[in-house]
């Protein structure tokens, strides 16, 4: 359930600031706030209040893979060790592995992550008893058939029966996520884009992510894999792209036109070569809708979205030659209000009526110290350490950097890396 809160004296734009969260949405901001009998209430102490952020891409499990398969090229590495480990997954350890991200993604200030990834039921237990917010993808790929896999398909059912048993919290919705044009067959991706228009529901997909899945798409298809999702009613308001790092300027006609979101995933995309995401063109010029994402913790090896903003601005002004491109307080909008959007949730923005997700940055921090660009400071200076306080629907995650349980979460978590690594011939 959604939860009160007041926070007192707070920085909000260099104000002194009250904010009062009723019912998990910011109902008041202003001076000398005070709260009805039983709102709890927080002492800021002249912290700088600030929206959460929201990861707009990850596999949250593969914190159980963080370490595991390192310095490798993309594909080799999908099949030669992810996958292979990946056959191992049971659903204690996708919700072992999903708590850790939880609390890592807690401690560095995202409140909210679009999840791809295997046996989503365990993700939607560990995400609801967490507090967080998601979007969490029923994963489709094809068998051998050329046909959707029966366990996908079960899963998915599974799924939505798992989010029913958690009382259907707001905090949690279900999307439709193939995985991509390279595992999942044009006819499978019309029934998914027929299924989800029907449900209203997003669809998730990675994307033109490298040279070679755009080259095998042409040579299997005629076609980009962008034009190919156009063509199998894939693309629309509802959709969400992960990398996008190889379009042409006809893609960037069809995604800006569709109004369909880039996840721009520049940490993993660094460290598996994926190629250089084109940010001017795309969205300065291209007028895309562009957010921000971490992936998943075998490709990064974190998830942190300051290391996330930071090398977004600083890798379009390299590849742009312009040190105008990308400015910061741009590219900490698309790792909070515009990733928000993209995802029908009024927030990432700390102002009355929207949802009551927020962060208490340390204004003491010596990364914060002098005061004169927030936004640059945010995207430039700080890290993790920064974060002091959590808030997600008006309930506090974090306080003072401490997480409840987090102690039980990382122990566990560290056992079940231990039984789902034990039979790997993968030496590291």
């Amino acid at each position: 359930m959604p939860h009160s809160l007041l926070i007192k004296n707070a920085k909000l734009n260099g104000t002194p600031t009250d904010a009062l969260i009723v019912n998990g949405v910011f109902q008041t901001i202003a001076s000398n706030i005070s709260a009805a009998d039983g709102i709890p209430a927080i002492d800021a102490g002249g912290m700088v209040l600030a929206p959460a952020f929201y990861n707009g891409h990850t596999h949250a499990a593969m914190t159980l893979l963080r370490g595991y398969a390192d310095d490798m090229e993309l594909f080799s590495w999908l099949h030669d060790c992810i996958w292979p480990a990946e056959a191992k997954l049971d659903s204690d350890l996708v919700y072992h592995g999903t708590r850790l991200a939880i609390l890592e993604m807690i401690k560095t200030g995202t409140v909210f992550f679009n999840d791809m990834y295997w046996l989503a039921p365990a993700t939607i237990r560990a995400v609801d008893e967490m507090g967080a917010r998601a979007a969490i993808g029923r994963i489709f790929t094809d068998g051998s058939d050329g046909k959707l896999r029966a366990d996908m398909l079960e899963n998915a059912k599974q799924s939505e029966a798992e989010l029913d048993a958690c009382g259907g919290t707001g905090r949690i919705r279900l999307t439709y996520a193939p995985h991509a044009v390279y595992t999942v067959s044009p006819k499978s991706l019309e029934w998914i884009a027929e299924q989800a228009r029907h449900d209203c529901a997003t669809v998730h997909i990675h994307a033109s992510e490298t040279a070679k899945e755009v080259s095998d798409c042409i040579t299997a298809n005629g076609c980009t894999p962008i034009a190919l999702l156009a063509r199998c009613g894939i693309l629309g308001d509802k959709t969400i792209l992960a990398h996008g790092v190889h379009l042409n300027d006809d893609d960037i006609k069809l995604i800006r036109e569709s109004g369909a979101t880039i996840v721009h995933n520049p940490c993993s995309n660094y460290k598996l070569c994926s190629g250089q995401f084109h940010y001017r063109k795309v969205k300065e010029l291209g007028g895309c809708r562009v957010v921000l994402g971490t992936d998943g913790n075998a490709s990064n090896n974190n998830l942190s979205m300051f290391d996330e903003m930071k090398l977004a601005a600083l890798s379009a002004k390299l590849e742009s030659g312009d040190p105008s491109c990308a400015p910061a307080a741009d590219v900490w909008r698309m790792a909070t209000a515009d990733a928000a959007a993209a995802f029908g949730i009024k927030g990432g923005v700390i102002a009355e009526g929207y949802v009551g997700d927020a962060l208490l940055l340390d204004n003491y921090a010596v990364q914060m110290c002098p005061e004169y660009n927030l936004a640059a400071n945010v995207v430039y200076s700080c890290d993790t350490s920064c974060v002091d306080t959590v808030i997600c629907d008006g309930r506090v995650l974090m306080r003072h950097r401490r997480v409840e349980h987090e102690t039980e979460i990382i122990a566990a978590a560290q056992e079940a890396a231990h039984r789902f690594t034990a039979s790997s011939k993968h030496t590291y």
